[in-house]
């Protein structure tokens, strides 16, 4: 099969445009929206990698994309902190007075023995200094595993004890042999005072106490010169240092130093890297540490990204499913318009967001974050919009966030929301491209409310310069917006075949070139166009279908009568009917010819397709009964056999794809009716409805579209209704009927 024959055929064309219908397209498209989710929100969210080596210099500034740790810095900080603390003493007892005066004891009792002089100074060279060593051991072992000293504090109190004793002259000892037992119990209190005052404070070095000794002594009670220079060496000899270096503890406190360094944080936004800097060791192993390298990937917050990007399309596809209760209402050319909106919303965020930085942060108020909501309004549904306004809310907040330790900017966040709702309701009910401007004027001044009651609230006092800035630029992001839908429209509606309100209602001036054709050269046509339009219209309407499409579509639905007006009945006024002397078969052939004619001379204007659909399908097959029985009675007059079927008498169609195209076709039927009766009934009208509903029906004119039997119900009744409301002056009333001619 050729591809020309494929086109014509059926079952190709429904399989080509399948695809607007197919489920697997349909989450195809969620998935590419999901993706463009992603894309747009990575640079916000996720840290940038740098795929960067050590010893080479750095072609940018790489800056902390989040507070970070710096551990080299930390270590660092530790180190100083322990080598500012201070080496740990420890002050000890070791009751030197008491060893004095029982050194002082001794003597008193060795010097009433009966010892030669020569032995007793033998036996206090060699006591006097075992007793201080005894008394340092004693208390070094009592000492020992009772936790109250470390085994290395007694060790130093040992050595130092050792390197600084103090060694008692020979003559001291000669002296001391020859004290009487009145002086030694004179010495021994001003032996223990001198003792106890030096050894009150705290004492490193002995030989600083040992050299106030003399002075001291000489200042005590003591008159005798031997007791004197006796106390004086005695006193000197017992000084020992009680304040000691600890070195467990000073440990321990360096290692508390260490751990109690405070965490270094390099603040989010502070540059790491200078452009040019060449990149040390350090600064390598602080960005590999932070997984800020190519090589070095964080797979969590993409994670992250990637359940927000799946809840943003899924909640849109939930919604969506919600609204179009039971079944899916958007085929998938409209979800691809919806991913281009979604597409160029974000593209504007993204662009206005490379204007800003941390100084300039009320420049993303310039973005047209409305824009995807106007054409949402006005190329698909309102409900839809208000949710999508809702994303988009959350997409600027993160886009336009200079805040470099939030994720989120909750004031661009609130102002989308806001002015997305007031683009809504400035562009709902928008029948000009005009009017849009007068809706970005709306939206900005709200926005620019919006904007200023954010720079109130934000801080106890706020910057005015900044706050003017803010509403300067949001008010110009309203008109932009506006400017944006504007000429974005006319894209949407030639790419994707959407016929706008706004469309349409352009396309229903009868300034248009076709329409004043139409009723200059057509009046008659004209009339029945404008008459058809009231009907479908409210027929439409009545059943949820597309009832301005139906207006619009039943204006241009006869423009190929133009063509041959005078053969049309509606245009014979005060004339014979040509019909009347015509062949039927040629009759035919001008009254079908009406519907292509019309389709060509709409394409010559670029009418949309929808609009041309109507004109095509208004009267699909049917069957022009008036002359085919014409064309049998001549037959039968000149006795010959008919060389024609009832197939050559019928429209070539295409039957109605679409509810609109039906109700044209019903409506132009039922006026074309009433209009030839001349004193029309309620009933009449009724019964007159009634079977030009069920001649459709019963032609199978109506199974191509999805009209429901219900619907078909609800259009009888709608347009008996309007009929009445129209020809109300022509329509006799049941009850005018029976009324007395003389009432």
């Amino acid at each position: 099969m050729t591809l020309k024959e494929l086109s014509k055929d059926k079952s190709f064309q429904n399989r080509k445009l399948g695809w607007k219908n197919s489920r697997g397209i349909r989450y195809l498209l969620f998935l590419f929206l999901m993706i463009l989710f992603y894309v747009s929100l990575a640079p916000g969210l996720l840290p940038e990698r740098y795929d960067i080596a050590q010893g080479t210099r750095s072609e940018k500034e790489i800056k902390a994309p989040m507070q970070i740790q710096d551990n080299q810095a930390r270590a660092i900080a530790a180190e100083e902190a322990a080598e500012a603390v201070q080496p740990v003493y420890q002050i000890v007892s070791l009751r030197n007075e008491n060893l004095v005066t029982s050194i002082l004891d001794r003597i008193d009792r060795l010097n009433q023995d009966d010892i030669s002089r020569e032995d007793k100074i033998e036996i206090y060279k060699d006591e006097i200094p075992q007793r201080l060593s005894d008394s340092i051991t004693n208390y070094i072992n009592n000492n020992r595993g009772t936790g109250t000293y470390s085994d290395a504090l007694l060790d130093e109190i040992h050595r130092v004890t050792q390197e600084q004793s103090y060694r008692i002259p020979e003559e001291t000892y000669i002296k001391i042999a020859r004290l009487s037992s009145e002086q030694i119990q004179e010495m021994k209190p001003v032996a223990r005072e001198l003792v106890s005052r030096l050894m009150v404070d705290q004492i490193t070095d002995a030989s600083t106490p040992r050299a106030k000794v003399a002075e001291m002594v000489n200042t005590s009670s003591l008159t005798d010169r031997t007791a004197r220079e006796v106390v004086q060496e005695l006193t000197r000899f017992v000084i020992t240092a009680n304040k000691f270096y600890d070195e467990e503890a000073t440990k321990e406190a360096k290692a508390r130093a260490r751990e109690n360094t405070p965490q270094v944080f390099i603040e989010e936004g502070e540059t790491l890297v200078a452009k040019g800097e060449i990149i040390t060791e350090e600064v390598y192993k602080l960005l590999e540490d932070n997984k800020l390298l190519r090589d070095e990937v964080n797979y969590w917050p993409q994670l992250g990204l990637l359940l927000l990007s799946f809840g943003l399309s899924l909640g849109i596809l939930i919604y969506m499913k919600q609204i179009s209760s039971p079944e899916f209402k958007y085929h998938n050319a409209q979800l691809l318009m919806l991913l281009c909106i979604f597409a160029i919303t974000i593209g504007c965020m993204h662009i206005v967001s490379f204007l800003q930085n941390d100084n300039r942060a009320y420049v993303g108020y310039l973005a047209p974050v409305g824009i995807g909501v106007m054409l949402i309004t006005l190329l698909l549904d309102i409900p839809l919009a208000y949710m999508c306004a809702i994303i988009f809310g959350i997409l600027s907040s993160i886009i336009l966030n200079t805040q470099l330790n939030e994720n989120f900017d909750f004031n661009f966040g609130l102002f989308t929301i806001i002015i997305s709702f007031a683009a809504i309701f400035a562009t709902d009910k928008a029948s000009q491209r005009s009017t849009l401007l007068k809706s970005g004027i709306i939206v900005s001044l709200i926005g620019s409310l919006v904007v200023f009651m954010l720079a109130i609230l934000g801080n106890a006092e706020w910057d005015r310069t900044a706050a003017m800035y803010s509403v300067g630029f949001a008010f110009a992001g309203g008109i932009l917006m506006a400017v944006l839908a504007i000429g974005l429209m006319p894209f949407f509606e030639s790419l994707f075949g959407i016929l706008s309100a706004l469309k349409l209602v352009e396309l229903s001036n009868p300034n248009h070139p076709l329409l004043r054709k139409l009723l200059t050269e057509t009046p008659g046509t004209y009339h029945h166009s404008v008459m058809v339009g009231n009907l479908s219209e409210a027929a439409a309407e009545a059943i949820g279908a597309d009832g301005l499409l139906c207006r619009v579509g039943s204006y241009y639905h006869d423009i190929g009568k133009t063509k041959r007006p005078i053969y049309f009945i509606e245009n014979q006024n005060n004339m014979e009917n040509p019909h009347d002397t015509l062949d039927p078969k040629l009759s035919k052939s001008i009254i079908i010819s009406h519907a292509r004619d019309g389709v060509e001379m709409q394409k010559d204007y670029k009418l949309p397709k929808r609009i041309r659909d109507i004109a095509e399908q208004h009267h699909g097959t049917t069957f022009l009964h008036y002359f085919y029985h014409k064309a049998l009675k001549q037959a039968e007059e000149a006795g010959v056999e008919p060389d024609f079927t009832e197939e050559d008498f019928r429209y070539p169609g295409p039957k109605a794809q679409s509810k609109e195209a039906a109700i044209v076709g019903i409506a132009d039927s039922v006026e074309a009716a009433v209009r030839s009766l001349r004193k029309p009934t309620v009933q009449q009208v009724e019964s007159m409805i009634e079977k030009i509903v069920k001649s459709r029906l019963d032609d199978h004119q109506l199974n191509d579209c999805d009209l429901t039997m219900r619907e078909l119900d609800i259009i009888s009744r709608t347009l008996k209704e309007t009929v009445m409301g129209i020809f109300h002056s022509r329509i006799e009333y049941p009850e005018e009927i029976k009324k007395p001619k003389d009432s």
